[in-house]
């Protein structure tokens, strides 16, 4: 479609890379062009703003704005939050625990902790450690208010209200408490964003002591509490190997101990907790096969590797992906088949799987509760079915329906059809697509939204979305393409999809847009794409690769420009993403990434409409990816279809933080892709 505008032609310089000069942030030159590109794509769109804000009211609407959280029983109290319309972010309080145990709110005790709402002044807040001390007397939480993920820490004594800012730099946001209620952990980050060094601080010390420093820079650092409260893990890990030291939550003082060495290419997790009675440790490793087994200890001293004895085997077929420990039963999180399992070993009793309604779904355990806790708590939810907290009883796998999320207006989950199909890739593999598309769209072509990731080992289960039925309704199909390179076939699926293998991503997700296309579900003009950060980088492949499969694309904070990125090891996140991508100092790795890398790949041809949102604070993908590549393929690419860069100037990876905003960010991509595939609202 040709506007009639003019687009903004970003200068090429002499060298190698002649779009590098964007990479010098904060430059006035840079700024300006930003700023081109944003009132170039907000000109563009201009007449969207009716539609826009008619998807914004309608997805709004849909949502119950004014809400409570399903409260946590801890200790002597319930903790919560509170949606109000109107407001960005939640509340969160407490209130006294009812001698009933029920789950009722006692708004005669209810206190509120902290209120993002008072504290975000209109622009950016991202929280993220919020701690209460295990005597309840304090809250330990920390502030990001730019979207750099460089956090703020704070503590609250919570019965007078006095905030205390801890005087520390650099921090990742984490924070973790001793059981004195007066030790607090935290890490700080390295020149290159990496969480590496921990630090112990004492309230009412003003220093703090270094506990732990972790050179390498493919090792993250991180501390966490173990589910039984006693115990605190520091685990280091990179993308192929950890190592976990370990200390008595009771004696913070002490120094951590070494649970197993790190050994290249052996990963394991611990955590600490009962079996028939006694204190164990249990720890999930890969040490006998990449599906990973799970093993237990005694804790009478730190046990050695040889000591550790086969709790559940390694199973080729079955991913041992997690590990849920309360006192009376171990709960498993497998992946069997491409779908998650919840596989529970109450002590004493048979072992059990959650048994679940749909074909193709997202379920995890949500909250483990209190170690002593007879139950737990799992978040289930499906393409067509809102997400639903169900509470599981341990002993005898009874389920009950705590809260499911509200959908307002006219919404029956029948009138969508959830599937899980199969495509073949070109060597054969059988790829899986989950689809929801309306029940009286079955037999008919209809408009698609593909959406992929494919990275990482992550696994994108499907999942619900009040937006995403803006999308329905207007009769568009949505779709997943669970290519190799995420999890959902557990680790062999993500091997082969990452390093050497990367094409297999590319390869899988073109194999599933023209399966969708050989069966009738839609067409090519049709077809939108979609994908972020490292899905980003899956669309700018696919794009270059087969721009004649789709109408448009929409890419956010797109990990486009990878082997400029990887060349440089002084950004965020570069070194320890060597084991994810290969490091270019080898020629052969070079020649591998420069074969497939979005920006090196734009050539002379024909591209579907696209738009790409950038954040100018995102420290996992630099803003400077997504302008490289516009503007390289401004100057390239041979057809007048829109291509749009919006350039968030506050904000960071995850876009802008308020929930309000969000939904804004969403209907903007909407509008686009109804416009696009002639879908007329």
């Amino acid at each position: 479609m040709h506007t009639g505008l003019t687009p903004p032609i970003a200068r090429q310089a002499p060298g190698e890379d002649p779009y590098a000069w964007l990479q010098e942030r904060g430059s006035p030159e840079v700024l300006a062009y930003l700023e081109q590109e944003n009132a170039y794509q907000q000109a563009c769109l201009a007449h969207q703003a009716p539609l826009r804000e008619q998807l914004f009211e309608q997805i709004k609407g849909r949502i119950l704005e004014t809400d409570l959280s399903l409260p946590s029983p801890w200790g002597p109290y319930l903790y919560y939050t509170r949606t109000t319309a109107g407001d960005e972010y939640p509340r969160h309080y407490r209130c006294q625990r009812p001698a009933d145990d029920s789950l009722t709110v006692d708004e005669q005790t209810e206190r509120l902790l902290l209120d993002p709402n008072a504290l975000a002044e209109g622009g950016f807040l991202s929280l993220g450690a919020f701690n209460v001390s295990p005597d309840h007397q304090r809250l330990a939480y920390s502030l990001d208010t730019s979207g750099d993920e460089i956090y703020t820490l704070y503590v609250k004594e919570l019965d007078t209200g006095d905030i205390v800012t801890l005087p520390f730099d650099g921090c990742d946001g984490s924070l973790t408490w001793a059981n004195d209620s007066r030790t607090l952990f935290f890490a700080e980050l390295d020149d290159t964003h990496r969480p590496w060094r921990l630090r112990r601080l004492t309230l009412g010390e003003r220093d703090a002591v270094q506990v732990f420093e972790e050179p390498d820079g493919r090792f993250f650092l991180h501390c966490y509490r173990s589910s039984s409260e006693r115990q605190l893990v520091l685990l280091l890990n990179s993308k192929t190997t950890s190592e976990a030291w370990v200390l008595d939550a009771n004696t913070p003082q002490e120094h951590f101990t070494c649970l197993a060495p790190r050994v290249e290419g052996h990963e394991y997790f611990p955590d600490h907790g009962q079996l028939d009675g006694q204190w164990r440790w249990f720890i999930r490793s890969n040490q006998d096969g990449i599906n990973f087994a799970l093993y237990q200890a005694p804790t009478e001293q730190v046990p050695q590797r040889q000591q550790w004895q086969v709790l559940v085997a390694h199973r080729d077929e079955v991913m041992l992906e997690g590990l849920s420990l309360n006192a009376s039963a171990l709960s498993l999180s497998l992946r069997e088949g491409g779908l998650p399992i919840i596989e529970v070993r109450p002590h004493g009793l048979p072992a059990y799987r959650v048994e679940l309604p749909d074909a193709a779904y997202s379920l995890y355990v949500q909250d483990s509760l209190e170690f002593a806790s007879p139950c737990i708590r799992l978040r289930y939810e499906a393409l067509n079915r809102p997400a639903q907290v169900r509470q599981l009883s341990l002993a005898d796998g009874t389920q009950q329906v705590l809260k499911q999320t509200p959908v307002l207006g006219r919404f029956d989950p029948d009138d969508y059809v959830s599937q899980r199909l199969w495509a073949t890739a070109g060597d054969g593999t059988q790829v899986p697509i989950s689809l929801v598309r309306r029940r009286q769209d079955l037999d008919r072509c209809v408009p698609l939204y593909l959406y992929g990731y494919g990275a990482y080992g992550e696994s994108l289960d499907p999942w619900f979305s009040h937006a995403r039925l803006s999308l329905l309704e207007h009769g568009v199909a949505f779709a997943i393409a669970h290519v190799r390179g995420g999890g959902e076939l557990g680790e062999a699926w993500y091997r082969a999809g990452k390093q050497a293998h990367k094409q297999n991503s590319f390869d899988d997700f073109i194999a599933c847009a023209e399966h969708l296309i050989a069966q009738g579900v839609t067409r090519t003009e049709q077809l939108a794409i979609s994908g972020g950060s490292a899905g980003g980088l899956l669309i700018g492949a696919v794009l270059n690769q087969r721009p004649d499969l789709m109408r448009c694309a929409i890419a956010e904070v797109p990990f486009v420009d990878v082997l400029n990125t990887m060349l440089d090891p002084e950004l965020p996140l570069t070194v320890t993403e060597y084991d994810e991508w290969g490091n270019p100092e080898d020629p052969q790795v070079h020649a591998r990434i420069k074969a497939y890398a979005p920006y090196e790949n734009v050539k002379a041809q024909d591209y579907p409409a696209l738009l790409v949102v950038a954040g100018y604070n995102d420290s996992r993908v630099q803003y400077w990816e997504a302008a490289k590549w516009v503007a390289r393929l401004r100057t390239l690419k041979t057809d007048t279809r829109r291509l749009l860069l919006k350039t968030e100037m506050g904000a960071g990876h995850g876009g802008m933080s308020g929930r309000y905003q969000g939904l804004r960010d969403v209907a903007l991509e909407y509008a686009f892709v109804l416009e696009e595939l002639g879908v007329q609202p």
